[in-house]
C-alpha cells in the first residue's frame, strides 16, 4: 500500500517534529516535508506533491488563512487540515478557515504536561481524519454488530413532523451554513443539531449561524423549552437530548459517557428524539466521518419517523450518511443543496396531510 504523503506546516519546530514523528509511526502515513510558514509551504507543495497538508493558523510571513486561500487557488482539491489552539481566537480562525475551504481541523495538544498524552491526542485527533480525507479510511459500510437493518420501502401514516434533528461531523460547519439559512422565517418546528466539535467551537458556530439564518440559532441550554423558529446546537463535550414534560418539550444537557467516541453524539440526540416525538420526527444526517447517527436513525425509523441523508458526491466524508444508507435506514438521499428544500417540503406536506390531527 502506498502511504499517504503529508506536508506539515507549523512555525513551531517542536510541533513540526512532534507531528512528523507521531504520524510517521503509522505505516499508512508518510511525512514527506515540513515548512515553517505559508510561503515555504506553497513552494514545497509544488516540489513534493503531498496528498494532504496540516496547516497551522498563526505563522509569520504568511499565516494559515492566507496560505489556505492560495492553496485553494492552486490546488482546489488538496485536503487541508487546520491545526489550531483551543482558544477563542484559534476557534474563530478555524471557523474562518473552514469557510475558506479547509477540509477539517484538529486542536493542538496544550497543557497536557506529558509528551505521551500529547502524542495520543495527535493520534486520536489527526490520524483518522487524514485517512478519511485521503480516501484510505474505513469505507466499507456494513451493519453494526448486533444491528439488523430495516428495509427502505415503508408505508407511512404521514403524521405531522414536529421536530427536525440534524447530525453531522467533518464538513458539517459549511454544510450547516448552507442548510440552516435556507429554512424560512415561518418554519413551524424546532431544529436540534449535533455537530462534532469541542467546547467554544460550538458556541462560535451557533453565533455565526445566528447571523446567517432567518431563525434564532443558539447553543443548547439545559431545560430550554423547544419552540418553533429555533435552532439549537449541542454544546461541545456535552450530550444534548430532548424530552417531553407535560405538554412541552425541553432540552437536556448531560456529561454522560461518550458514544461512538463522541460527546456530543448524534445517536444520543436521535434516540431521545425517537422517544419524545416518535413518528413526528424527521432526522437528517449530513457529511461526517464515522458511523455516529446510524443507531439513532434506526430508532427514529422504528418509531415511524423519517430519515434523509446527504449524498456522497457533496459530502466531505461520506462516513455518517454512508453508514445510514448501508444499514438501509435512509428514506431518501439528496445533494447538500437539496437538503433544506426537502426538509421544508416534507415538514409542510406532512403537516398539511395531518392538519386535523393536532392543534
Amino acid at each position: 500500500m502506498v502511504p499517504i504523503r503529508i506536508l506539515v506546516v507549523d512555525d513551531s519546530i517542536v510541533i513540526r517534529r512532534l507531528l512528523s514523528d507521531t504520524l510517521s509511526e503509522d505505516p499508512a502515513l508518510e511525512v514527506v516535508a515540513t515548512a515553517g510558514d505559508g510561503r515555504i509551504a506553497l513552494a514545497k507543495i509544488a516540489l513534493v506533491n503531498p496528498d494532504l497538508v496540516t496547516l497551522d493558523i498563526e505563522m509569520p510571513v504568511m499565516d494559515g488563512l492566507e496560505t489556505l486561500i492560495e492553496i485553494r487557488k492552486l490546488h482546489p482539491r488538496l485536503p487541508v487540515i487546520m491545526f489550531s489552539t483551543l482558544t477563542e481566537r484559534g476557534a474563530a480562525a478555524t471557523l474562518d478557515a473552514l469557510a475558506l475551504g479547509a477540509s477539517d481541523y484538529a486542536t493542538k495538544p496544550s497543557n497536557t504536561g506529558s509528551a505521551e498524552v500529547a502524542v495520543e491526542r495527535i493520534r486520536t485527533e489527526l490520524v483518522g481524519k487524514i485517512k478519511a480525507l485521503s480516501g484510505a479510511g474505513p469505507l466499507k459500510f456494513l451493519p453494526l454488530p448486533g444491528f439488523h437493518p430495516t428495509v427502505k420501502a415503508r408505508l407511512l401514516a404521514n403524521p405531522r413532523i414536529e421536530i427536525v434533528a440534524i447530525g453531522t461531523s467533518t464538513g458539517g460547519p459549511n454544510a450547516l451554513s448552507l442548510v440552516i439559512p435556507q429554512l424560512p422565517l415561518d418554519f413551524p418546528v424546532p431544529v436540534v443539531v449535533v455537530q462534532h466539535m469541542p467546547p467554544l467551537f460550538t458556541r462560535l458556530l451557533a453565533e455565526r449561524l445566528n447571523v446567517l439564518a432567518r431563525l434564532q440559532v443558539g447553543e443548547g441550554k439545559d431545560g430550554e423549552k423547544l419552540q418553533r423558529g429555533q435552532v439549537w446546537i449541542a454544546p461541545g463535550d456535552e450530550h444534548m437530548t430532548v424530552a417531553r414534560r407535560g405538554t412541552e418539550f425541553v432540552l437536556g444537557i448531560n456529561h454522560d459517557a461518550q458514544e461512538n467516541s463522541c460527546r456530543p453524539a448524534v445517536d444520543v440526540l436521535f434516540r431521545s428524539v425517537a422517544e419524545a416525538y416518535g413518528a413526528n420526527s424527521l432526522a437528517v444526517v449530513l457529511t461526517g466521518m464515522g458511523a455516529d447517527g446510524t443507531r439513532g436513525a434506526s430508532e427514529i425509523r422504528a418509531a415511524g419517523g423519517e430519515v434523509i441523508v446527504q449524498d456522497e458526491a457533496s459530502s466531505v466524508v461520506w462516513g455518517m450518511p454512508g453508514s445510514v444508507v448501508a444499514a438501509s435506514l435512509a428514506d431518501r438521499i439528496y445533494p447538500l443543496g437539496g437538503i433544506a428544500p426537502e426538509v421544508v417540503r416534507r415538514v409542510a406536506m406532512r403537516r398539511s396531510f395531518a392538519s386535523g390531527s393536532r392543534p
